[in-house]
């Protein structure tokens, strides 16, 4: 029985240039698979299951390979009936993120944990595998993923080409695992749930019994909503920093406070515009100061719109400190080297707990020389390719075509009223500025998202929720419930 035992890499990788993206046209050969057999103790149990990274060719109408698409599957190997045992399958966004998040921070029965230089797997007891079957999807471009030589990645990378490839690799990995009476859920984070909302629009032969949506990307265009929806985030940030009263308030209770006066007077302000009163103004910005802990002067002369920047770079400014984005308890120094987008970002790397502790044993080194990321997956999961992982590609985020950035999250909402049994789950974290849980919310109710099929989740966290031990506990306990109910 074969067990994973390697350090892997930071959750994102430096870029790898755009003439390194293709690898060689597959001529006449199969997709490659590597087939691998662990256990892993959740809840006190020791869980055997089979571990298989596959490629999966994307073809173009004549049969002609455009593209290889790999997936890595767990799957429990003690249930019986596992064509009806429920299957998720998880992705990150970006665009141009591979899946290491949820997968190996998150989901994946073997969790990456420790500082840089100095990380190593341990056994995962937070996974949810002893429930469900976990695939997770690195897009073209990503991860292993590559265009073959000669072709245009460019047509993968779009909303529609992106969500296309990801459902017809689903598609053939539920006919070949013979799980069409499976319970079916997709995952995704970021512009994940971008993904996952496109997905659900144009299902093909699929259909889901839920959706879980962390990080929820939405459309706040416009001249209030993008303010409004960002304000909550801004006042539990300052309650972190006590740069408000804390009073013995919970961070949820400055989020709900911060909430109700922003959809009452703090959106009926902005849309007086130049009719509010300068009394009714000055007002308004000593109450915006009292909960997101900028001066009232400086709110005045922002005309009351607080952009995230203006935020982020004076909170702390008399410390010479901005915050983070991804995660706004990160901090940076304002006068640091500039960084290329989005690594000038602190929030980007930001682990709250490094190391992260946990009762877990640390699994022996591996001898095999190279990257961590790459010997887990050519080691211990025993996939043989000369590629190398790669976790981030901003090539890729740079080619991407969003399609006007429109919002698609009523895809949802419309699929929800033709399948009535179709439910949501959404989480996101109090101090995530980049996708606000307020704006998260809006988003949703928006979509026209029953409320009686939709379950949420709040966490004190950045964007992404699973990063501490508490949080990411509480999290697979929610999905547990989610799937099997």
């Amino acid at each position: 029985m074969k067990r994973t035992a390697l350090a892997v890499a930071a959750v994102l990788a430096v870029a790898t240039p755009a003439s390194a993206r293709a690898q060689t046209a597959p001529a006449v050969r199969t997709p490659a698979v590597a087939v691998t057999h662990h256990s892993v103790k959740i809840a006190g149990q020791d869980i055997r299951y089979t571990a298989t990274v596959a490629e999966h060719f994307l073809k173009d109408s004549t049969g002609t390979p455009l593209a290889s698409l790999v997936t890595t599957a767990y799957v429990r190997d003690d249930t019986p009936a596992r064509s009806a045992r429920p299957v998720m399958f998880l992705f990150n966004g970006g665009p141009g993120a591979s899946s290491t998040p949820l997968h190996l921070s998150a989901f994946g029965p073997a969790r990456r944990t420790g500082a840089d230089g100095a990380q190593s797997m341990v056994n995962n007891p937070d996974s949810p595998l002893d429930v469900v079957d976990l695939v997770f999807i690195d897009p073209v471009g990503t991860g292993f993923s590559r265009p073959f030589s000669g072709m245009d990645g460019r047509r993968f990378w779009s909303r529609t080409g992106d969500a296309a490839s990801v459902r017809s690799v689903i598609e053939e990995w539920i006919e070949q695992n013979g799980r069409q009476a499976s319970p079916k859920f997709l995952c995704g984070e970021s512009y994940g749930t971008t993904r996952a909302a496109l997905i659900i629009k144009n299902p093909g032969s699929l259909r889901f019994d839920g959706v879980l949506l962390f990080a929820v990307v939405g459309d706040l265009s416009g001249r209030e909503m993008p303010f409004v929806a960002s304000l909550p985030t801004f006042a539990t940030t300052a309650w972190y920093y006590d740069r408000v009263p804390r009073a013995g308030r919970t961070v949820q209770q400055v989020f709900d406070q911060a909430a109700e006066f922003a959809r009452t007077e703090y959106i009926s302000a902005l849309i007086r515009g130049g009719s509010l009163p300068a009394s009714e103004r000055a007002r308004i910005a000593r109450k915006m100061s009292s909960l997101i802990g900028l001066s009232p002067q400086l709110i005045e002369t922002s005309n009351l719109r607080v952009s995230k920047d203006t935020f982020m770079l004076n909170l702390l400014k008399d410390r010479g400190m901005r915050t983070g984005q991804l995660d706004s308890r990160a901090t940076a120094r304002l006068d640091a080297p500039k960084r290329r987008p989005p690594y000038d970002d602190p929030g980007m790397n930001y682990d709250p707990e490094a190391p992260a502790g946990n009762s877990s044993v640390a699994l022996p080194q591996s001898s095999v020389a190279g990257s961590p990321v790459d010997l887990y997956f050519k080691h211990d999961l025993a996939f043989a390719t000369t590629e190398t992982y790669n976790a981030l590609n901003l090539d890729v985020n740079a080619a991407w075509n969003h399609e006007g950035f429109t919002d698609v999250n009523s895809a949802i909402g419309d699929a929800m009223r033709r399948d009535p049994k179709l439910r949501v789950f959404w989480t996101g974290g109090f101090f995530d500025i980049t996708t606000p849980l307020f704006a998260a919310r809006y988003a949703l109710d928006q979509a026209g998202i029953p409320g009686d099929r939709m379950t949420g989740a709040a966490f004190p966290a950045g964007h992404s929720v699973f990063m501490e031990a508490a949080n990411r506990a509480a999290l697979t306990a929610a999905v547990r419930r989610f799937v099997t109910h």
